[in-house]
């Protein structure tokens, strides 16, 4: 199956950021081109017909474009507090260690914008659950969220109900 060439390469970094933590660094995917067509691809199956992918920041700008591209849709970006000029609105999430802010641009979403979502790593589920919801208080319309890999025993896809999740690799 093809998805099996983009698992080899996603690496496991044992003890990052911190001990007992297994981080799957998702860059060695990202950097081989036959790799990063397939998970474009499965993403945009995925996404169906939406009017914007929305790519969380960093690394869902880099496949949230491309998926966007593949899908036929315009891109947008949502991005972490102050790196804005013109800020639509903004939500504020709990981390283990504090908060966070998300903020989508003024100017690009429009009431009613069927948006698909992309990440590269569910986790938790705190930032893309932001994301949806900053998106649904624009007045958008979420249809999805798609993930590169979904760290199942973390429950993120718990906190999007209601969403349709779609994850490339589950560990």
């Amino acid at each position: 199956m093809e998805l099996e060439k983009v698992r080899e390469l996603v690496r496991a970094v044992p003890d990052y950021p911190e001990p007992g933590v297994l981080f799957r660094d998702l860059t060695p995917a990202l950097a081989d081109a036959e790799a990063f067509a397939i998970l474009t691809t499965e993403l945009a199956a995925s996404a169906g017909a939406p009017d914007l992918i929305a790519g969380v920041e960093a690394r869902g700008f880099l496949i949230g474009a491309a998926v966007a591209l593949v899908a036929g849709a315009g891109v947008v970006p949502v991005r972490k507090a102050g790196k804005l000029p013109a800020v639509a609105g903004s939500r504020t999430y709990d981390l283990e260690y504090g908060t966070a802010t998300l903020e989508l641009p003024a100017g690009t979403v429009e009431p009613g914008t069927r948006i698909f979502v992309v990440d590269d790593v569910l986790a938790t589920g705190g930032t893309a659950a932001a994301a949806c919801g900053l998106l649904a208080d624009v007045g958008a319309e979420v249809t999805g969220f798609g993930a590169v890999v979904e760290l199942a025993a973390l429950k993120g896809r718990d906190k999007l109900a209601g969403i349709e999740v779609h994850a490339l690799l589950t560990y």
